[in-house]
């Protein structure tokens, strides 16, 4: 293929796994990270793609013949950043990006959004308001908005609800304080995201200026049976675990989604299909942590 695949956050959760998987296709990938950024998770690879700090943003796509750019880095809000942080991250930094890739004739731009509502938080507002410049640039590069669901694996932020979980089984503390749970989530194992990446990336020359993809798998299920299943799943494992799980300890947050509005029709027209139901992907991470 010897096409050079420019990804931002390609240290995190999500971009060390499509950059190790473009790797395995064929591409070059191009890692662009900041650079105080732990490379940790892609320090397996890095003799063989070449990395780029953002501030040399302009060196990457002027040393580079970049034909595509996956956007995948995003600031969440987790750890007590200001609206304005947020903005940069989300906001400014993805129209820098964006405004590069145009300026040097990058043919396609992949997108990582979220199906969450976007007045939920400070983060999915900032997503969703990139989204709507990504409209605006479209006759000028093609863009594929990808909104993904709840993802999970090996590898994913500690700080996110999962490894949260098992952290606190893991030091088998007395109760683990939870809403009641009844909240649905489509759970999206990595592996299946990476792959409709893959596609998009393969299938992009028929697709159009703009499109919209929604990634999941389409069977929801509660967060009160993930975390039951996760936690029978991990008791098997560590029969003196003690921990008491307390659903309903927990009021709601503010605005809180309670099902999943999606429509992963078109993304399976194109050819995806998740391979991962919620509890082997559940038996997965418990393989790896």
């Amino acid at each position: 293929m010897n096409e050079n695949i420019l990804i931002t956050g390609a240290t995190g959760f999500l971009g060390c796994h499509l950059t190790h998987a473009i790797l395995k296709q064929g591409y070059t990938p191009l890692a662009l990270k900041r650079e105080s950024s732990d490379t940790n998770r892609i320090k397996d690879v890095l003799e063989e793609i070449k990395v780029y700090n953002v501030e040399d943003i302009d060196k990457a796509f002027s040393e580079q013949h970049i034909t595509a750019v996956i956007h995948t880095a995003c600031s969440y809000g987790r750890n007590g950043e200001t609206v304005e942080t947020i903005l940069q991250s989300n906001l400014m930094f993805g129209i820098q990006v964006l405004e590069t890739a145009i300026r040097h004739k990058v043919e396609t731009f992949i997108n990582t959004d979220t199906l969450l509502p976007k007045n939920l938080n400070n983060y999915v507002l900032s997503k969703k308001q990139f989204v709507e410049w990504l409209k605006v640039v479209s006759d000028k590069i093609q863009v594929v908005n990808l909104k993904l669901e709840h993802i999970y694996g090996r590898e994913d932020d500690s700080k996110k609800f999962i490894p949260w979980i098992l952290q606190q089984l893991s030091n088998n503390v007395d109760e683990i304080k939870l809403t009641s749970g009844i909240q649905k989530r489509d759970f999206l194992y990595i592996s299946d995201v990476v792959a409709a990446y893959l596609l998009i990336l393969e299938k992009r020359k028929n697709l159009a200026t703009f499109s919209e993809f929604d990634i999941g798998t389409g069977n929801t299920v509660s967060v009160h049976d993930f975390v039951e299943n996760l936690y029978t799943q991990y008791v098997k494992l560590h029969p003196k675990t003690s921990t008491k799980l307390l659903f309903g300890a927990v009021p709601y947050r503010a605005g809180e989604q309670m099902d999943v509005e999606e429509n992963v029709e078109p993304l399976k027209r194109l050819g995806w299909k998740p391979k991962v139901e919620y509890s082997d992907g559940i038996k997965l991470i418990l393989e790896d942590y």
